[in-house]
Formats: C-alpha cells, sequence, structure tokens
C-alpha cells in the first residue's frame, strides 16, 4: 500500500534513503521523477506526485532523473513479502516473461485474462503490464549502452524491444536522451572480457559475511567457487547459460555477468538480487521484530542478516531433498556428482567452473542417483513434476500452491516444503520448525523442545517469520551446523 502524501513527502524532505524503491516522486513542473533521497531541490507540495513504480511514473509521461537514478535503487521488498498477483506479477516481469511469453502468457501464468490482469496491476502498481515490461526493457538497455560496446541496434534487442524505432522512442522518454547520449553520459568503465558488470545496490545494513560463509559452506564442486571475496557461479537461463560473479563492496554488490545471450541479463540480475536478498528493508525487520523478547535480542545485534535465497528454485528444493539426514558437506558431495553426471557443460568454462545445474528433464530420466533409493525416487518424481508442469517453481509461483505440490511428492514433508519456500521462493513467511538447528537455539532461549510449544512462539513472528528462523539458525555454533540431523526420519538438516 501507498504511504499517504504527507508520508512520503515527508521522506523527500528528509531524504530518507530508506524509501528508495518502494515510492518514487515525480515533480510537475520539471517533468522527472526520482528517488526520494534525490538531492536536488524539494520540491512544492503542488507540483509533487507519488508513484509505487518507477513504471507508473514513466507511464504518466515523466522521465528518469539523470542525477539520482531512480531506476536503479534496490526492489521494493513489498514484492517479495507479498503473496498476491500484483506481487507474483512482478516478480514474473522481473524475470522477463513478458518478453518471452507477451502479456496473454504473464495472464495465463497468473490465470486472469489479459484485460482483468490490466485493470488488477494499473490498480495496485499504477502501471499495466506492458508498462512495467517497458521500464524493466529500459532499465536493461540503459545497463548495456553503459556496460558494453554492442552496436545500438543488439542492444535494442537484447533488452526485449521488438524493434529499433519503439527502442529509440522508449529510451527519449524515459531517458530524455538518444541512446548514443546515455552510453556517453553513463559509461563508467571500460567492458571486460565481453561481460558486463553491474552495481546492485541494498539497504545497509548489510552483514555480507554471513551471507558469504553460508554460500562458502555449501560451494558444489564444478557449480560453484569462491576466489577471495568473490563467489561465482554456473546458471542455467532462459536463452543459455551464464556465469555469476558477486563481490560485496561498500552500499552495493559489485555483480559480473557473463551471458551466452545478452537477452537474459535482467533475470540474471534479478537471480542475484533473489540470491543476497538486495531487497529487503532491515529496518522494517528491526522494526517489526526487535521488540520480541526472544528474538529480539538477536534481531538488534545483527540487524544486517538477510535471509540467503536462490537462483533456481528447483535447484533449491533438490539440494534440499539432498540434505535430508545428511552432512552440509555431505550432500555437496552429493550434488557434485549429480551436476557431473547429468548437467550440461558450459560452452566456456570459467575457472573450476564447468558445469550448470541439471534440467528438471534430465534428472527426471535418470538411473541412478548417489543417494539412498528412497531419496532417489523423491528426486526423479520432483524433477518429473516439474518437467512435466505439474509444479511451477518460477519465481511467481503460488507459494500455496507450491507447498501443497512438494508434500504430494513421495519423501518430501513439512520440513522440505518449509526450507524450498524460504530458500527458494523467497517466502518471508516460512519456518521449518521441526529443523533441528532451529529446535536448539529455542532450547537455548528456554523455549521447550514440543511442536506446539515452539508454533505458539513462532506464530509472534508472523509474517516475518524466515528472518526468525535465520538468526536461530545463527545461534548454533558453526561447528554443530554441519553436522545435525533432525530427529524426523526422512527430512531435515540445519541450513
Amino acid at each position: 500500500m501507498m504511504p499517504s502524501f504527507e508520508q512520503c513527502y515527508r521522506a523527500v524532505e528528509s531524504r530518507d534513503p530508506r524509501f528508495d524503491g518502494w515510492i518514487y516522486i515525480a515533480v510537475t513542473s520539471t517533468g522527472i521523477y526520482c528517488r526520494p533521497s534525490c538531492p536536488a531541490t524539494t520540491p512544492k507540495r503542488q507540483n509533487a506526485r507519488f508513484f509505487p513504480t518507477a513504471a507508473a511514473a514513466q507511464d504518466a509521461g515523466f522521465r528518469a532523473c539523470r542525477r539520482c537514478r531512480p531506476d536503479a535503487v534496490p526492489g521494493s521488498p513489498e514484492w517479495d513479502l507479498r503473496a498476491d498477483v500484483a506481487a507474483r506479477a512482478m516478480r514474473l516481469v522481473d524475470d522477463g516473461l513478458v518478453e518471452r511469453e507477451g502479456v496473454a502468457g504473464l495472464a495465463a501464468r497468473l490465470g486472469y485474462t489479459t484485460r482483468h490482469l490490466g485493470r488488477l496491476l494499473s490498480a495496485e502498481l499504477g502501471a499495466g503490464p506492458l508498462a512495467l515490461a517497458r521500464a524493466r526493457r529500459a532499465h536493461t538497455a540503459r545497463l548495456l549502452l553503459e556496460t558494453t560496446d554492442l552496436p545500438i541496434t543488439d542492444v535494442a534487442f537484447a533488452a526485449g524491444f521488438g524493434s529499433v524505432r519503439q527502442f529509440n522512442d522508449t529510451i527519449r522518454a524515459v531517458f530524455a536522451a538518444t541512446p548514443g547520449e546515455v552510453r556517453r553520459a553513463g559509461r563508467r568503465q571500460e567492458p571486460t572480457n565481453g561481460a558486463v558488470t553491474l552495481r546492485l545496490p541494498y539497504r545497509p545494513p548489510y552483514d555480507a559475511e554471513s551471507g558469504w560463509r553460508y554460500l562458502a559452506d555449501r560451494l558444489v564442486p564444478g557449480l560453484e567457487e569462491l576466489d577471495g571475496t568473490t563467489y561465482r557461479r554456473a546458471v542455467r537461463l532462459h536463452h543459455g547459460a551464464g556465469v555469476l560473479s558477486l563481490t560485496p563492496a561498500d552500499g552495493y554488490v559489485r555483480c559480473q555477468l557473463q551471458l551466452d545471450d545478452l537477452r537474459d541479463l535482467g533475470p540474471a540480475a534479478a537471480r542475484c538480487r533473489r540470491l543476497l536478498h538486495l531487497d529487503a528493508d532491515p529496518a522494517g525487520i528491526t522494526d517489526a521484530l526487535g521488540d520480541d523478547p526472544l528474538i529480539g535480542p538477536l534481531v538488534r545485534a545483527r540487524p544486517g542478516l538477510r535471509v540467503p535465497g536462490s537462483v533456481d528454485a528447483f535447484e533449491t528444493a533438490v539440494r534440499a531433498v539432498v540434505g535430508q539426514q545428511v552432512s552440509v558437506s555431505a550432500a555437496r558431495t552429493v550434488v557434485g556428482r549429480m551436476v557431473a553426471a547429468y548437467a550440461e557443460p558450459l560452452p566456456h568454462p570459467v575457472g573450476t567452473l564447468t558445469h550448470s545445474f541439471p534440467a528438471p528433464g534430465a534428472l527426471a530420466e535418470a538411473d541412478t542417483l548417489p543417494m539412498p533409493a528412497a531419496r532417489t525416487r523423491t528426486v526423479t518424481a520432483l524433477a518429473g513434476a516439474v518437467a512435466g508442469g505439474d509444479l511451477d517453481l518460477a519465481p511467481g509461483a503460488d507459494r500455496s500452491e507450491v507447498e501443497a505440490g512438494l508434500l504430494a511428492l513421495p519423501g518430501v514433508g513439512p520440513w522440505t516444503a518449509a526450507y524450498v519456500a524460504l530458500r527458494g521462493l523467497g517466502d518471508p513467511d516460512a519456518f521449518p520448525g521441526t529443523d533441528l538447528g532451529i529446535r536448539r537455539s529455542l532450547v537455548a532461549l528456554g523455549v521447550p523442545d514440543r511442536p506446539a510449544e515452539i508454533a505458539a512462539v513462532a506464530d509472534r513472528w508472523r509474517p516475518l517469520r524466515s528472518y526468525a528462523a535465520q538468526h536461530l539458525w545463527t545461534v548454533v555454533p558453526a561447528a554443530t551446523r554441519t553436522t545435525t540431523r533432525t530427529a524426523t526420519r526422512t527430512e531435515g538438516q540445519a541450513a
């Protein structure tokens, strides 16, 4: 929901960066829209208009400020927190679905007619699906213009535009400049070995050390590597393979993308943001959980702690099944063998990276997997459900439907379903309460190790139980985290 005009205007008056990405201010006297923290002179009240998305401001005829670059702010955490149609649509638009399947494909994926979806998004977000996709294309185009030497015609089609004329008209409308002028004005660096380098901003504070430690503990040979402070991994995208390199910096994460097809640039950047949970609102989380008598001290002590996500929910689901009843290091070994045996090799290996994660179809047809027969049946059933379209794990999937679909699979119980929701789908309210690490942490905090007691305590943390779970996992000593098993027979591993 949009804050009131007075709340929005006070945020602009104080240049509060916490509102960047939540709201956008447009100035009728200049025709420009900005982020709330823009250092420009605060406009008069009668000249200010507020929008929930950059697309809505652009659709209303405003162009992006060249000083504060409002299209480059952290995304709104609202699209992660909410599970309604508008939020699901935003996640699918960020994943490039409109470019691949059109508005009709987006509407079909969400179960609505195109007309009704347009009305719904216009009412909720201030812009319809075409305007939302147009804003995403403009942002991708600016990144390509600034960070590559691609001919402008190639930039147009790589960004998702249907014609060069449409591309030129959009760039002029959004940035009040030609594509060539955008390239000359925004050039910050020379291209590096054909890769595209981006800055992925976040709302501080950000506990990068914790996030990188989580990734380091789970590196799968051939799929991921850690080079100093740079995390690198291979990934399957919609039009080809890619390699993502992520390095923490002051106020942003440096992201370098080596892509087989530049049409995957926008979705690849969105996956990086989801993996590192860069769109989170740490101040809002602290406000919501910081006063709780049990979890509050943990939240206040580490306000920058994020919930690590995933670049691929299917991969997360498979790794969750593999990790049932085994240590983190053992799960890494098993997944590494699966990658070597069933994944397609990268066309151009990078460092130690040789393969992306296996496709659902490849695992569904696997004869043998390096794990017990029961878990093998679970993985092949999971892969078959995804490959056959019976289980949707896309960013805009309905979370309740995913949970039901997972629980219908053999060998999948509440722990696995909650873990996939938390890591794979970015559900802010998933809570794997049977996890041994969480249970041990709660016992250390004085909560009896009984399901009813744990559920009652966790209910206090709705709708942000995922953040509470992440803080509880940090209570468990590192040595214990890598060896714990749950008491249940079929599921569980401290995350």
